[in-house]
């Protein structure tokens, strides 16, 4: 079971978020203009590289209220690509990208501009609903589009049963029914995760998804040095953000020890 990204078994994917972008409502060109938020994400990206971690996924994390993907502007799309570029330059491991709200084809645009080696889709297949209202599949288009823009070795990292959200719309439907639908519609890895950030998903619910799952099935959220030995047991690999926060605050910059100490219980894991 491979993606074809990563050298390690159970990779660890560090997140970076940036800071509001220009367009945002938080954006404040006088506190945090675009030579500081990129500064800052180079900074992160650094800090996560010498602790040990495998990859980092670059979004625009802090660009709330959210639109929905077919709404984001050129303006978010150009500092996501010139914060990504730099943080490319200056580090070894591979990179990936997410355009909140499920702006996949905006992030493959972006990834293909970087060379990121991957994009999170929030919803690949079906539809629920999310901060920006009824969230629809854009599993086609993205993979249509990727085809135009030459870009197969750019993977697809999608989510099922995704946070922040309501799935009512397919509550008649099992989380491994809908793995199984990204999987047949061509996702090339599952991602899983608890209720909202920082809540790990259970270990009935890993293990639910990946029954007859032959992609790589990722945890998208709230692993931790504490829960890493059980829930990486039944999955391949972990986004990880807030437990490499400073006091795991996500509004703070990452801590080297907290991400180094993560990484010594991963090594364990992998023997």
């Amino acid at each position: 079971m491979s993606d074809n990204i990563f050298n390690v078994s159970k990779p660890i994917i560090g997140m970076i978020h940036l800071k509001p972008l220009p367009g945002s409502p938080n954006y404040d060109k006088s506190t945090w203009d675009m030579n500081k938020i990129i500064n800052f994400a180079v900074e992160e990206a650094k800090i996560l590289e010498s602790a040990g971690i495998d990859g980092l996924q670059i979004e625009n994390y802090w660009d709330e209220p959210f639109l929905k993907g077919e709404k984001i502007g050129y303006e978010t799309c150009t500092a996501i690509t010139a914060a990504a570029y730099e943080i490319a330059r200056n580090v070894q491991i591979p990179i990936g990208i997410n355009v909140h709200m499920n702006g996949a084809k905006a992030a493959m645009a972006i990834a293909c501009a970087v060379g990121a080696k991957w994009i999170r889709v929030f919803e690949f297949i079906s539809a629920y609903v999310s901060f920006s209202g009824i969230t629809e599949a854009v599993g086609g288009e993205v993979s249509r589009y990727r085809s135009m823009l030459d870009a197969k070795d750019v993977k697809l990292l999608c989510d099922v049963g995704t946070k922040h959200g309501s799935h009512y719309i397919v509550h008649d439907r099992t989380v491994n029914e809908l793995a199984i639908d990204a999987q047949e519609q061509g996702a090339d890895s599952i991602i899983i995760t608890g209720f909202s950030t920082g809540i790990a998903p259970t270990r009935e619910k890993i293990e639910e998804a990946r029954k007859g799952i032959k992609i790589p099935v990722y945890l998208g959220s709230g692993i931790t040095a504490e829960n890493a030995a059980e829930l990486l047991s039944v999955s391949d690999g972990a986004i990880v953000g807030s437990a490499f926060k400073t006091n795991g605050n996500m509004k703070e910059i990452v801590d080297y020890n907290r991400a180094k100490a993560f990484m010594d219980e991963v090594r364990k894991i992998r023997g």
